[in-house]
Formats: structure tokens, C-alpha cells, sequence
């Protein structure tokens, strides 16, 4: 299985870190929320300052998690990501949402479906909206010339975070349910 070893791609390798702390916010979907938030932290350690677990991308005001897993609402299970572009770029955590699921997939990841488990950005400025793109056109090429990426990248809506037991659920519940879909790719 593959290791991380930082950026391959030349949009992250090129990102330039800020000169300055500040935070910014990146919101990803890929799947079970558990999986994703537990290898961002796993991954990323000390350069994220927070990982939530949570909803976003649908019409419900104040969503839980049944609602959210019947499909009705729309939203999508996502992470909430705070970071200091000073020590990670915006474009590095883009290409590991690419790397640690099967972006390929529609409104699924392994056995979890529904358009709840999409494959998706949720963008926050115009400058992400570009990243994102790019970043993406390099993993179809790179990575899946022969298939069609499926993650949307769309502006957020409004974000709900998930009920508590939802957050650092694998650290938690060690050996809880993990979507076998999680894991580098490359």
C-alpha cells in the first residue's frame, strides 16, 4: 500500500506556502466522514489546526445524521478543514482528497451509496475554485485517463456539524466501521 510522502502533483509540489499565519477553511467529501476525517488528522497532524465532521451541500436547515443517511436532504457527508496555508497549501489538501478515495465513483464509496457519500469540494473563494480544477485535470490524467472523474466542485452551502459522537469517531471507537474505499491510491 502506498505511503504518503507529500504532493506528486505539480499544482500542490508548485503551491507556495503563505508568508504569514492565517486560517483558512477547506471543506472535502469523499464517502463515510469517519474515514476521511481520521486520515486527514492521521496524515496531517500538526499542520491542521481542526478537522470536523459534518454536513453541507443540501436544502435542510440543521440536518442530523438520519436524516442526511435517508438521502432526502441532499447534503453530503463532508469534513470541515482549518489549516494555516503557512504550513500546508490549499492544493496539497486538495490532492489527497483525490488520492485517499475513488473519485470515480457516483454518489458512492465501497458499499456506502447515496448522494450523501458523493465525491465532492465545497469551495470558499475563486482562488480554491481554481486550485481545485487544476488539481483535479491533473489526477484524470495522471491517474484515471481512461475514466471519468465524478467529484464536483461546487461553492459551499451552509455547514452543520455533526453530532458529537460523529467527531474523531476512529480515535473513539478503534476498530470501528471504515469505508475500505479510504486509502492512497498512489
Amino acid at each position: 500500500m502506498p505511503q504518503y510522502n507529500g504532493p506528486t502533483l505539480p499544482t500542490a509540489q508548485a503551491a507556495q506556502l503563505a508568508s504569514s499565519s492565517s486560517e483558512e477553511t477547506a471543506y472535502f467529501a469523499n464517502g463515510c466522514f469517519w474515514g476521511t476525517e481520521h486520515m486527514y488528522r492521521k496524515t496531517f497532524k500538526d499542520k491542521l489546526n481542526d478537522v470536523k465532521v459534518g454536513y453541507t451541500g443540501g436544502e435542510a436547515e440543521n440536518p442530523n445524521y438520519r436524516q442526511v443517511c435517508s438521502g432526502s436532504t441532499n447534503h453530503a457527508e463532508a469534513i470541515k478543514v482549518l489549516f494555516d496555508p503557512a504550513k500546508i497549501s490549499y492544493a496539497e489538501l486538495a490532492e489527497f482528497h483525490f488520492r485517499m478515495h475513488d473519485p470515480t465513483q457516483v454518489n458512492r464509496q465501497g458499499p456506502d451509496t447515496g448522494t450523501q457519500y458523493r465525491s465532492a469540494i465545497f469551495t470558499t473563494t475563486d482562488a480554491q475554485v481554481e486550485i481545485a480544477k487544476k488539481v483535479r485535470d491533473e489526477v484524470q490524467k495522471a491517474h484515471y485517463p481512461a475514466q471519468k472523474i465524478a467529484t464536483t466542485i461546487e461553492p459551499v452551502a451552509k455547514w452543520w456539524d455533526a453530532e458529537d459522537y460523529h467527531q474523531e469517531y476512529l480515535d473513539n471507537n478503534p476498530g470501528g466501521y471504515e469505508c475500505p474505499s479510504h486509502l492512497l491510491h498512489w
